[in-house]
């Protein structure tokens, strides 16, 4: 470890994670401190955490971003990497963060995540680069309010590191279908209070300009069959997304009966 790099918090956000937490705990265990906020595990995820030498700290649920947010206010240091429990730090993304944190060429950082989708890491289409800005200093960066696609919002510029940040979900094409449901309907609330409306075009279309986009021209084919199942997923979740807008258009269009 350089000894004069920066001092590094971790910062990871839990429920129920026991299953995944310990591969990314041993992943960051160069980190200077690991903080992680747990919105009420049952499965022991909160003893393996301590165990780990991990800080836990219990927050009911905020939503993705002001929950994110919550574990850096509560960070010991002002660097912090974000990530999900089901996230590793790769040997060579470890190398550039502490490279990068010896002498801090900018406020954030950001670095491609791989995506493990039905037993295959994704390098193509939209699976990959998948480019994650997790690695920042708290004085000059913060997570959006955002109660689902949050995103840390920088007031500088962002770098890029080299090496994944691998994300290996171990959950099942099941749960993940269900969790895409959630989120769109979520994406779908998010849109509507910004004031933005959903057509019989955006429906019928948007999900093929998501194909092309990502199948071909980005060549998730070369990903295999996980790779079209991937995108495939993604094209009927932007189809959901304004489905949904839609919906809810039409009922607070419709008069109320008296």
């Amino acid at each position: 470890m350089p000894p004069t790099r920066q001092p590094l918090s971790v910062a990871i956000i839990t429920l129920n994670a026991a299953s995944q937490l310990a591969a990314c705990l041993d992943s960051v265990a160069f980190a200077d401190e690991i903080v992680v906020v747990d919105s009420g595990s049952t499965d022991g995820t909160q003893a393996l955490a301590e165990a780990k030498g991990a800080r836990v700290l219990q927050q009911a649920w905020l939503g993705f971003g002001p929950q994110k947010q919550y574990a850096v206010d509560a960070a010991r240091h002002d660097w912090v990497l974000c990530l999900d429990a089901d996230e590793r730090v790769s040997a060579e993304l470890r190398r550039s963060i502490e490279n990068a944190l010896s002498a801090p060429s900018t406020a954030a950082y950001r670095f491609p995540r791989c995506n493990r989708f039905l037993g295959r890491y994704l390098k193509f289409g939209e699976g990959y680069p998948d480019w994650s800005l997790r690695l920042f200093d708290r004085r000059h960066a913060r997570w959006s309010d955002d109660a689902v696609h949050e995103k840390v919002l920088a007031d500088g510029p962002v770098a890029q590191l080299d090496g994944d940040l691998l994300h290996d979900s171990a959950e099942s094409l099941a749960s993940y279908l269900s969790k895409q449901n959630r989120y769109t309907t979520l994406a779908a609330e998010m849109a509507i209070a910004a004031g933005k409306r959903s057509s019989p075009g955006r429906i019928a279309f948007s999900p093929l300009v998501r194909f092309i986009k990502f199948y071909l021209i980005r060549q998730g084919f070369r990903d295999g069959l996980p790779g079209l199942i991937h995108i495939a997923i993604g094209c009927f979740n932007s189809f959901l997304k304004y489905a949904k807008m839609f919906e809810r258009q039409k009922a607070s269009s419709t008069p109320v009966k008296s």
